[in-house]
């Protein structure tokens, strides 16, 4: 078996009606902030548990990631509803 890479991570494959040049399926990724979060800062998770500056600062980034996926989610939905959404 071949070594994984971080683009081989679990996915599920569900049927969709084809809107884009015969695409017939769509591919979902859990995506796992914490991880990614902990990866970018070069941290590991013996490192947040045992170090209070440490943990303070990946909550900080957890919540920053957080308030940008809002932001970004509240966008999509405000273009969604006023119909500037294309697909």
């Amino acid at each position: 078996m071949p070594p994984m890479s971080p683009f081989d991570l679990p996915t599920f494959v569900l049927p969709r009606l084809a809107i884009r040049r015969g695409a017939d399926t769509e591919r979902i990724v859990f995506q796992q902030p914490l991880r990614r979060i902990m990866a970018f800062l070069g941290r590991s998770i013996d490192d947040v548990i045992n170090d209070p500056f440490i943990r303070r600062e990946v909550c900080g980034y957890f919540r920053l990631q957080k308030q940008v996926e809002r932001a970004c989610e509240v966008v999509d939905l405000e273009r969604w509803w006023n119909g500037k959404c294309m697909l």
